[in-house]
């Protein structure tokens, strides 16, 4: 998997990720997976909505996990 996406549930992080560091892994996760760094033009509607989707996903993710110490829905801050 790509090295620059972080775990971002506690204990990894202090607090809960924010919308800007579930964006910026999906953006990392779309990248690997395409093999696009940034998409060519035609490619650029369907590459924001797949960063869209994952993001939404990790999003949900993150807020059903149960962390042992921590009080459900304790992920992503909205």
């Amino acid at each position: 998997m790509c090295r620059s996406i972080k775990t971002l549930r506690p204990p990894a992080i202090p607090e809960k990720a924010t919308e800007e560091e579930v964006r910026a892994a999906a953006l990392q996760y779309v990248r690997k997976v395409s093999g696009f760094r940034a998409p060519a033009a035609h490619n650029h509607d369907v590459f924001e909505a797949a960063v869209d989707a994952v993001a939404e996903a990790t999003a949900a993710l993150l807020d059903g996990l149960q962390v042992r110490g921590q009080a459900a829905g304790a992920g992503v801050s909205a």
